[in-house]
Protein backbone atom coordinates (compact mmCIF):
# COMPACT_ATOMS: atom_id res chain seq x y z
CA UNK A 1 0.00 0.00 0.00
CA UNK A 2 1.35 3.43 -0.93
CA UNK A 3 1.71 5.65 2.11
CA UNK A 4 0.63 9.30 2.13
CA UNK A 5 3.33 10.01 4.70
CA UNK A 6 5.63 12.90 3.74
CA UNK A 7 8.35 14.90 5.43
CA UNK A 8 5.88 17.73 6.04
CA UNK A 9 3.77 15.40 8.16
CA UNK A 10 6.77 14.47 10.29
CA UNK A 11 7.68 18.15 10.70
CA UNK A 12 4.09 18.91 11.70
CA UNK A 13 4.08 16.23 14.39
CA UNK A 14 7.48 17.33 15.71
CA UNK A 15 6.33 20.97 15.82
CA UNK A 16 3.14 19.97 17.61
CA UNK A 17 5.13 18.12 20.26
CA UNK A 18 7.49 21.09 20.72
CA UNK A 19 4.80 23.76 20.76
CA UNK A 20 2.25 21.88 22.85
CA UNK A 21 -0.81 23.05 20.91
CA UNK A 22 -2.09 23.53 17.36
CA UNK A 23 -1.94 27.33 17.37
CA UNK A 24 1.73 27.60 18.33
CA UNK A 25 2.69 24.69 16.07
CA UNK A 26 1.02 26.46 13.14
CA UNK A 27 3.11 29.56 13.88
CA UNK A 28 6.29 27.49 13.96
CA UNK A 29 5.50 26.01 10.56
CA UNK A 30 4.19 29.26 9.07
CA UNK A 31 0.85 27.61 8.36
CA UNK A 32 -2.71 28.46 9.23
CA UNK A 33 -4.19 26.41 12.03
CA UNK A 34 -6.82 25.03 9.65
CA UNK A 35 -4.13 23.86 7.19
CA UNK A 36 -2.26 22.11 9.99
CA UNK A 37 -5.47 20.46 11.23
CA UNK A 38 -6.23 19.30 7.68
CA UNK A 39 -2.82 17.63 7.46
CA UNK A 40 -3.33 15.78 10.72
CA UNK A 41 -6.87 14.75 9.87
CA UNK A 42 -5.68 13.26 6.56
CA UNK A 43 -3.16 11.08 8.38
CA UNK A 44 -5.72 10.01 10.97
CA UNK A 45 -8.16 9.03 8.25
CA UNK A 46 -5.47 7.00 6.48
CA UNK A 47 -4.42 5.12 9.62
CA UNK A 48 -7.88 4.96 11.16
CA UNK A 49 -6.63 6.23 14.51
CA UNK A 50 -6.15 9.49 16.38
CA UNK A 51 -2.60 10.81 16.49
CA UNK A 52 -3.12 12.64 19.79
CA UNK A 53 -5.82 13.38 22.33
CA UNK A 54 -7.46 16.61 21.22
CA UNK A 55 -8.25 17.99 24.69
CA UNK A 56 -5.17 16.81 26.55
CA UNK A 57 -3.00 19.33 28.39
CA UNK A 58 -0.14 18.69 28.22
CA UNK A 59 -0.51 17.12 24.80
CA UNK A 60 -0.71 13.31 24.85
CA UNK A 61 0.12 11.37 21.67
CA UNK A 62 -1.49 8.01 20.96
CA UNK A 63 0.46 4.94 19.91
CA UNK A 64 0.27 5.91 16.22
CA UNK A 65 1.43 9.44 16.92
CA UNK A 66 4.27 8.17 19.10
CA UNK A 67 5.45 5.80 16.36
CA UNK A 68 5.47 8.56 13.77
CA UNK A 69 7.31 10.86 16.17
CA UNK A 70 9.95 8.16 16.58
CA UNK A 71 10.33 8.17 12.80
CA UNK A 72 10.52 11.99 12.79
CA UNK A 73 13.28 11.93 15.40
CA UNK A 74 15.29 9.52 13.26
CA UNK A 75 14.70 11.08 9.85
CA UNK A 76 14.40 14.84 10.26
CA UNK A 77 17.86 15.48 11.75
CA UNK A 78 19.44 13.55 8.87
CA UNK A 79 17.40 15.46 6.29
CA UNK A 80 18.29 18.82 7.85
CA UNK A 81 21.97 17.91 8.08
CA UNK A 82 22.03 16.79 4.44
CA UNK A 83 20.27 19.99 3.40
CA UNK A 84 22.87 22.12 5.20
CA UNK A 85 25.69 20.07 3.65
CA UNK A 86 24.31 20.62 0.16
CA UNK A 87 23.96 24.34 0.79
CA UNK A 88 27.55 24.46 2.00
CA UNK A 89 28.72 22.72 -1.17
CA UNK A 90 26.78 25.05 -3.43
CA UNK A 91 27.00 28.40 -1.66
CA UNK A 92 29.90 28.04 0.74
CA UNK A 93 29.42 28.07 4.46
CA UNK A 94 32.16 30.19 5.98
CA UNK A 95 31.25 33.70 6.98
CA UNK A 96 31.06 36.31 9.69
CA UNK A 97 27.99 37.32 11.63
CA UNK A 98 28.46 40.28 13.97
CA UNK A 99 25.23 41.16 15.76
CA UNK A 100 24.34 44.64 17.04
CA UNK A 101 21.56 44.86 19.62
CA UNK A 102 19.53 47.85 20.84
CA UNK A 103 17.42 45.88 23.32
CA UNK A 104 18.66 45.51 26.91
CA UNK A 105 16.59 42.36 27.47
CA UNK A 106 17.31 40.69 24.13
CA UNK A 107 20.07 38.48 25.51
CA UNK A 108 17.50 36.36 27.37
CA UNK A 109 16.36 34.83 24.09
CA UNK A 110 19.27 35.64 21.77
CA UNK A 111 21.93 33.61 23.57
CA UNK A 112 20.10 30.25 23.32
CA UNK A 113 19.54 30.85 19.60
CA UNK A 114 23.23 31.67 19.16
CA UNK A 115 24.24 28.48 20.99
CA UNK A 116 22.04 26.37 18.71
CA UNK A 117 23.40 28.19 15.65
CA UNK A 118 27.02 27.51 16.61
CA UNK A 119 26.30 23.78 16.72
CA UNK A 120 24.70 23.85 13.27
CA UNK A 121 27.14 26.25 11.56
CA UNK A 122 30.49 25.95 13.40
CA UNK A 123 32.40 27.48 10.50
CA UNK A 124 30.51 30.80 10.78
CA UNK A 125 32.20 33.32 13.07
CA UNK A 126 29.47 34.55 15.39
CA UNK A 127 29.88 37.52 17.72
CA UNK A 128 27.99 40.35 19.40
CA UNK A 129 29.09 43.95 18.92
CA UNK A 130 29.96 45.04 22.45
CA UNK A 131 28.00 47.72 24.24
CA UNK A 132 24.47 49.04 23.90
CA UNK A 133 23.80 50.37 20.39
CA UNK A 134 21.44 53.32 19.93
CA UNK A 135 21.57 52.91 16.12
CA UNK A 136 22.44 49.28 15.33
CA UNK A 137 21.25 49.54 11.72
CA UNK A 138 23.78 52.33 11.20
CA UNK A 139 26.53 49.84 12.02
CA UNK A 140 25.50 47.76 9.00
CA UNK A 141 26.19 50.70 6.69
CA UNK A 142 29.55 51.25 8.40
CA UNK A 143 30.55 47.59 7.92
CA UNK A 144 30.81 47.18 11.69
CA UNK A 145 28.02 44.58 11.88
CA UNK A 146 26.13 42.22 9.57
CA UNK A 147 22.92 41.85 11.58
CA UNK A 148 20.97 44.23 13.83
CA UNK A 149 18.20 43.40 16.30
CA UNK A 150 15.78 46.34 16.50
CA UNK A 151 12.29 47.19 17.74
CA UNK A 152 11.40 49.46 14.83
CA UNK A 153 12.45 49.83 11.20
CA UNK A 154 12.47 53.09 9.30
CA UNK A 155 10.27 52.64 6.22
CA UNK A 156 12.69 54.84 4.26
CA UNK A 157 15.77 52.80 5.21
CA UNK A 158 17.56 51.55 2.10
CA UNK A 159 20.33 49.05 1.54
CA UNK A 160 19.08 46.58 4.16
CA UNK A 161 16.77 43.56 4.35
CA UNK A 162 14.24 43.24 7.19
CA UNK A 163 13.47 39.84 8.75
CA UNK A 164 10.41 39.92 11.09
CA UNK A 165 10.97 38.04 14.34
CA UNK A 166 8.17 38.22 16.91
CA UNK A 167 5.74 40.41 18.80
CA UNK A 168 5.38 40.41 22.58
CA UNK A 169 3.33 41.95 25.35
CA UNK A 170 4.77 44.84 27.36
CA UNK A 171 3.38 45.02 30.89
CA UNK A 172 3.53 47.58 33.67
CA UNK A 173 5.40 46.44 36.79
CA UNK A 174 4.17 47.72 40.14
CA UNK A 175 4.91 46.94 43.78
CA UNK A 176 2.56 44.45 45.37
CA UNK A 177 -0.50 46.10 46.85
CA UNK A 178 -0.28 49.20 44.62
CA UNK A 179 -3.61 50.99 44.18
CA UNK A 180 -3.40 50.82 40.38
CA UNK A 181 -3.61 47.01 40.52
CA UNK A 182 -7.30 47.41 41.24
CA UNK A 183 -7.96 48.78 37.75
CA UNK A 184 -8.74 46.50 34.78
CA UNK A 185 -5.87 48.14 32.86
CA UNK A 186 -3.71 51.27 32.94
CA UNK A 187 -4.11 54.23 30.62
CA UNK A 188 -1.75 57.14 30.04
CA UNK A 189 -3.25 59.25 32.84
CA UNK A 190 -2.42 56.56 35.40
CA UNK A 191 1.28 57.21 34.87
CA UNK A 192 0.99 60.92 35.74
CA UNK A 193 2.71 61.57 39.05
CA UNK A 194 4.26 58.10 39.13
CA UNK A 195 8.04 57.82 38.86
CA UNK A 196 8.76 55.90 35.66
CA UNK A 197 11.79 53.61 35.83
CA UNK A 198 13.37 52.92 32.44
CA UNK A 199 16.61 51.98 30.78
CA UNK A 200 18.83 55.00 29.97
CA UNK A 201 17.84 55.15 26.30
CA UNK A 202 16.22 57.80 24.07
CA UNK A 203 12.45 58.15 24.45
CA UNK A 204 11.82 57.02 20.88
CA UNK A 205 13.16 53.59 21.88
CA UNK A 206 10.65 53.18 24.71
CA UNK A 207 7.27 51.94 23.45
CA UNK A 208 5.40 53.14 26.54
CA UNK A 209 6.74 56.67 26.21
CA UNK A 210 6.59 56.93 22.41
CA UNK A 211 3.21 55.29 21.86
CA UNK A 212 1.25 55.92 25.06
CA UNK A 213 2.58 58.78 27.17
CA UNK A 214 3.82 61.29 24.61
CA UNK A 215 0.57 61.30 22.54
CA UNK A 216 -1.32 61.99 25.77
CA UNK A 217 1.07 64.73 26.86
CA UNK A 218 2.04 62.81 30.01
CA UNK A 219 5.61 63.35 31.27
CA UNK A 220 6.10 61.52 34.58
CA UNK A 221 9.28 61.95 36.62
CA UNK A 222 11.98 59.52 35.52
CA UNK A 223 14.62 57.27 37.00
CA UNK A 224 16.94 55.05 34.97
CA UNK A 225 18.92 51.87 35.44
CA UNK A 226 21.04 49.74 33.12
CA UNK A 227 20.00 46.46 34.75
CA UNK A 228 16.58 44.80 34.64
CA UNK A 229 16.99 43.34 38.12
CA UNK A 230 17.86 46.77 39.51
CA UNK A 231 14.74 48.23 37.92
CA UNK A 232 12.62 45.53 39.54
CA UNK A 233 14.26 46.12 42.92
CA UNK A 234 13.27 49.77 42.67
CA UNK A 235 9.72 48.80 41.75
CA UNK A 236 9.48 46.26 44.59
CA UNK A 237 10.60 48.88 47.10
CA UNK A 238 7.97 51.36 45.94
CA UNK A 239 10.33 53.77 44.19
CA UNK A 240 8.33 53.82 40.96
CA UNK A 241 6.81 51.69 38.21
CA UNK A 242 8.32 50.23 35.04
CA UNK A 243 7.18 48.76 31.72
CA UNK A 244 9.01 45.72 30.38
CA UNK A 245 8.42 42.73 28.10
CA UNK A 246 6.44 40.00 29.86
CA UNK A 247 9.05 37.41 28.89
CA UNK A 248 11.80 39.43 30.59
CA UNK A 249 10.06 39.49 33.98
CA UNK A 250 8.06 36.25 34.03
CA UNK A 251 10.34 34.64 36.63
CA UNK A 252 10.04 37.60 39.01
CA UNK A 253 6.26 37.63 38.61
CA UNK A 254 6.05 33.89 39.32
CA UNK A 255 7.93 34.44 42.60
CA UNK A 256 5.63 37.31 43.58
CA UNK A 257 8.50 39.78 43.65
CA UNK A 258 6.46 42.44 41.83
CA UNK A 259 3.00 42.62 40.26
CA UNK A 260 1.97 43.33 36.69
CA UNK A 261 -0.79 45.29 35.02
CA UNK A 262 -1.94 45.51 31.42
CA UNK A 263 -1.23 48.77 29.56
CA UNK A 264 -4.31 49.84 27.61
CA UNK A 265 -7.50 47.85 27.15
CA UNK A 266 -5.96 45.68 24.43
CA UNK A 267 -2.49 45.59 25.94
CA UNK A 268 0.71 47.17 24.66
CA UNK A 269 2.54 45.12 22.02
CA UNK A 270 6.20 45.46 21.11
CA UNK A 271 7.92 43.98 18.06
CA UNK A 272 11.41 42.85 17.19
CA UNK A 273 13.07 42.56 13.80
CA UNK A 274 16.40 41.36 12.49
CA UNK A 275 17.93 43.63 9.85
CA UNK A 276 20.75 42.41 7.64
CA UNK A 277 22.89 43.56 4.76
CA UNK A 278 21.55 42.41 1.36
CA UNK A 279 24.60 40.23 0.78
CA UNK A 280 24.08 38.38 4.03
CA UNK A 281 20.36 37.91 3.37
CA UNK A 282 21.21 35.55 0.50
CA UNK A 283 23.31 33.28 2.71
CA UNK A 284 21.65 30.02 3.85
CA UNK A 285 23.15 30.32 7.33
CA UNK A 286 21.38 33.66 7.85
CA UNK A 287 18.00 32.15 6.98
CA UNK A 288 18.69 29.34 9.43
CA UNK A 289 19.66 31.80 12.18
CA UNK A 290 16.49 33.84 11.68
CA UNK A 291 14.45 30.64 11.90
CA UNK A 292 16.25 29.62 15.10
CA UNK A 293 15.61 33.03 16.70
CA UNK A 294 11.92 32.85 15.85
CA UNK A 295 11.45 29.26 17.01
CA UNK A 296 13.48 29.63 20.20
CA UNK A 297 11.49 32.70 21.18
CA UNK A 298 8.07 31.22 20.47
CA UNK A 299 8.82 28.04 22.40
CA UNK A 300 10.50 29.60 25.42
CA UNK A 301 9.16 33.11 26.02
CA UNK A 302 5.86 34.20 27.55
CA UNK A 303 3.49 36.39 25.57
CA UNK A 304 5.21 35.92 22.20
CA UNK A 305 3.71 35.56 18.72
CA UNK A 306 5.63 35.27 15.48
CA UNK A 307 5.44 38.12 12.97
Amino acid sequence: MQTPLELRHLRTLAALREAGNLSRAAQLLNLTQSALSHQLKGLEEHYGAELFARKSNPLVFGVVGQRLLKLADAVLPQVDEADRDVRRLVDGSAGQLRIAVECHTCFDWLMPAMDAFRERWPEVELDIVSGFQADPVGLLHQDRAELAIVSDVDADETGVVVHPLFSFEIVALLPKGHALLGKPWLDAADFAGQTLITYPVPDDMLDLVRRVLQPAGITPPRRTSELTVAMLQLVASGRGIAALPLWAVEGYLARGYVARQRIGEGGLTGRLYAVSTPGLAAKPFLADFVRLMRETSLLNLAGVSLL
